[in-house]
């Protein structure tokens, strides 16, 4: 008999997945589990191109709807994953359908926090984005003229913002940490985006929070602020933190911590149940974490296709990651936990650099704001695990292209 493979989720995990498997093992039955009633498809763009118009909901989709056919992937749009049994190998669906496993992979991704009803978490216009229908939510209250409140300044916050700028609106970003990019990035990378954003015309507020939002009919209008001054607003855009979707895994008496623990081959605490994507979390570095990337959902699902094929490999990330905002591409690799030390290699395009992290001067991540080529080679570093030293990575007499002969 075939065996029986069942993914929870649809999304860049559970494609990355199914097309992996696939090439693995040609008999399997593969099925996807997705509560969205839309094929899989890419959620990056949602801030970017999809929210500005250059790209149509079609051209997001991960593959189109005749692979599914071919490749003998079932798609179940539109239902939802409500229990787990390991013990009977069994998964059953928000319609009581029990579908029956050999192997189960966890993708069931993440979802944003929201604000609380007692602050006004519940008005209509106050978004956050993770899905098709929040980006289209968001984009018809992009209109020229409005002021667009943006809550918290990490990158879904910023690509949001320079969208709105760019369609004529004016936006506020109110960071409660005492800098934006202040889980994800330095302060050199902070203040680079602080400059661009502010030279666009974007009121930045740092080391501020709101009290609630108020609202009008049921519509919010304003933000009422610590100090009890009211910001009036037509739109909040809240991009406060993801949270892993952990629920089914934890009632099913799956080990968690930081997301659903796998090892380095994405095996759960549960045997023939692996996890990847956003809600896994796994060992790297002495420290528990989890890696919200597209680069990671494909890796690491991957590795999962690998192992429930029979051939296990270890998932060792060298994450990478992107923002576009405006016309600044950043790009990032590696991991930047634990850095001690930065330095700055200066482009040779006005407004072009790259910011290098160290951690006990071993180097670690290196984000490249409009500079593609140490992107490249930092990335290419970190895969090799070759060394550089902040004074090779700060001189830009220094050619990066010594360190690979």
């Amino acid at each position: 008999m075939s065996r029986r493979i069942v993914v929870i989720g649809a999304g860049q995990a559970a494609i990355a997945f199914a097309a992996k498997l696939r090439e693995l093992d040609t008999h399997a039955d593969i099925a996807l589990i997705g509560d969205e009633p839309s094929l899989p498809y890419q959620r990056p763009p949602l801030s970017k191109k999809y929210m500005t118009g250059e790209m149509t909901a079609d051209r997001l989709l991960l593959r189109p709807a005749d692979w599914y056919q071919d490749e003998r992937v079932k798609c179940l749009t539109g239902e939802r994953a409500v229990e787990i049994s390991p013990e009977n190998q069994t998964v059953t669906l928000g319609s009581g359908e029990k579908l029956e496993f050999d192997k189960l992979l966890l993708a069931t991704g993440s979802t944003p926090k929201t604000l609380p009803e007692e602050i006004g978490g519940g008005l209509d216009g106050v978004h956050t984005l993770r899905h098709i229908a929040d980006a289209d939510a968001i984009g018809s209250d992009i209109v020229a003229g409005k002021h667009l409140l943006v809550l918290g300044g990490g990158y879904i916050g910023l690509e949001v913002a320079s969208v709105a700028i760019m369609s004529g609106l004016r936006v506020t970003i109110i960071e409660m940490a005492d800098r934006i990019l202040n889980r994800v990035a330095s302060e050199t990378t902070a203040a680079y985006f602080r400059q661009l954003h502010q030279a666009k015309g974007v009121e930045i507020r740092e080391g501020t929070a709101i009290k609630r939002l108020v609202g009008e009919n049921g519509r919010v209008c304003g933000a009422e602020l610590p100090d009890g001054s009211v910001l009036p607003v037509d739109t909040v855009v809240a991009g406060i933190g993801i949270t892993p979707n952990v629920e089914l895994a934890e009632e099913a008496g799956i080990k968690i911590n930081n997301g659903i623990m796998v090892d380095a081959s994405t095996r759960t605490s549960s045997e023939n149940i692996h996890a990847a994507g956003d809600c896994a979390s796994f060992e790297f570095r002495g420290a528990q974490i989890r890696l919200e990337s597209v680069q990671n959902a494909i890796d690491q699902a991957e590795a999962a296709a690998y192992a429930i094929a029979g051939d296990d490999i270890r998932y060792k990330p060298v994450p990478w990651f992107w923002s576009d905002q405006y016309d600044t591409k950043l790009q990032i690799a590696g991991f930047n936990m634990g850095y001690d030390q930065t330095v700055i290699r200066r482009g040779s395009r006005e407004g072009a650099q790259s910011v290098w992290y160290f951690a006990q001067n071993r180097f670690v991540a290196v984000d490249a704001m409009n500079d593609p080529k140490p992107y490249m080679f930092g990335k290419r570093l970190l895969e090799l695990d070759r060394e550089i030293t902040a004074e090779q990575a700060e001189n830009t007499q220094f050619d990066l292209k010594s360190l690979f002969r």
